[in-house]
């Protein structure tokens, strides 16, 4: 069983209301020797209000239409349903997964009609996990903001759920109680009192930091001298991980390059979208896809 079957081009979808039950052998019948477009692979056959996928093979691609020589069904009507997404791009094998799963869970097969009035369809849905260790604020959380962008857009990407495992700063700062916190930057977080931010040089205070490995690196120069700290590394929370979901952080010692290692993918903190986009690619290569249940 191939997972995840999503036709390379909309272009290769072909819909038609056929005379026939959406029967194997009706099917078959029915199409063999028709004449079908030369771009054509895949045929969603409706008839009475149901739908079926079948796969075709012509007997060349060179003229503008071409008999079909071979039919087979992919989709019967009870696996299959049909539905319309107008926000949906069915060009986007991630966006039609999250289609599927929204409007037509416990589908085999989830036709779409969507974006343009363009139809697709999925087979054997099962999007590929990938845990976003990040820490909040700021909201959204970029990393997981970020990769979300670059799905929405990824044509040649196979379908991904992202499960972000979000640690918010002010719980961890908590795990170390002060009455005065540092913090690298205000980042969408209030100023409130007993806190300040680093990358406005304030006054030296007996304050904890809540930073990473770079915070101290900055705290030592202006400040010299010992602080406490809370780590807030995404990197080393990352460390933390259980189970074979690959994980995606970020890290500020990285400035110019995505790094990896067995499960674990690391950008910049200020990573490009390309960068974002170099890191999903190296996730997905080391991950599995979800198994279809019976």
């Amino acid at each position: 069983m191939t997972l995840n079957l999503v036709p390379s081009q909309y272009r290769n979808v072909s819909v038609a209301d056929v005379p026939v039950a959406l029967v194997p052998d009706r099917l078959r019948s029915f199409l063999l020797g028709r004449p079908v477009y030369r771009r054509t692979r895949y045929i969603v056959a409706r008839h009475g209000g149901a739908s079926a996928v079948v796969q075709v093979s012509k007997e060349s691609e060179v003229p503008l239409f071409s008999p079909v020589t071979s039919v087979s069904v992919l989709a019967g009507p009870e696996q299959t349903a049909f539905v319309d997404a107008p926000e949906t791009d069915t060009a986007v094998p991630t966006q039609l997964a999250r289609a599927a799963a929204r409007l037509a869970p416990g589908f085999r097969c989830v036709i779409v009609r969507g974006r343009y009035g363009h139809v697709s369809f999925i087979l054997d849905p099962a999007p590929i996990r990938i845990r976003v260790v990040e820490v909040v604020p700021p909201w959204p959380p970029k990393l997981a903001d970020q990769l979300s962008r670059v799905l929405d857009l990824a044509e040649d990407l196979p379908p991904v759920e992202l499960v972000p495992r979000l640690v918010d700063l002010d719980e961890l700062a908590a795990t170390r109680p002060a009455e005065h916190y540092l913090f690298p930057c205000r980042a969408g977080q209030p100023a409130s009192a007993g806190v300040s931010y680093l990358d406005e040089i304030p006054e030296r205070a007996p304050w904890t930091l809540v930073g990473c490995a770079r915070s101290r690196s900055i705290h030592d120069w202006f400040y010299g001298g010992d602080v406490p700290m809370v780590d807030m590394c995404p990197r080393r929370l990352a460390e933390e991980r259980t189970g074979s979901t690959p994980v995606i952080t970020k890290c500020c010692l990285l400035e110019d390059r995505v790094v990896s290692e067995p499960g674990l993918v690391v950008v910049p903190w200020g990573a490009s979208m390309a960068q974002i986009r170099e890191g999903l690619g190296l996730a997905l290569g080391s991950a599995v896809a979800d198994p279809v249940p019976p």
